[in-house]
């Protein structure tokens, strides 16, 4: 079965069993589309899933503009928030919709510009 980014309770599978339930009863509770039902009904929970995952953010102000970038955690090579204090200098680099913010460690933390004030 896979699994919901983030979520490791049973709650996905009591989802995605109700769903297979009712792609059941809308099939005119056909017999023998057991496994189909249960592959659609997991695709549509996960996508589901994806659609509304938490959203990681950081907000710097660069020389008076305050840039807000978003970022995977997967990709973030162990960044945690609070590495940063607030005011903390932090050397940062633009490159296209890209905000990358050199960590403590010497790592960088790439982030997609999703709002920009100033």
């Amino acid at each position: 079965m896979a699994r919901i980014p983030g979520n490791d309770s049973p709650q996905p599978q009591e989802a995605i069993r109700r769903r297979a339930t009712e792609l059941f009863e809308r099939g005119g509770a056909v017999e023998g589309h057991d496994a189909e039902n249960w592959y659609q009904a997991e695709a549509e929970i996960l996508r589901e899933a994806n659609t509304h995952a938490i959203r990681r953010a950081v907000v710097v102000n660069v020389s008076g503009v305050v840039y807000t970038g978003e970022y995977e955690s997967t990709s973030a090579d162990g960044y945690m928030p609070g590495e940063w204090k607030p005011g903390d200098p932090i050397p940062v680099r633009l490159a296209g919709d890209k905000l990358f913010l050199r960590r403590p460690n010497g790592r960088e933390l790439q982030t997609t510009v999703v709002k920009r004030i100033g």
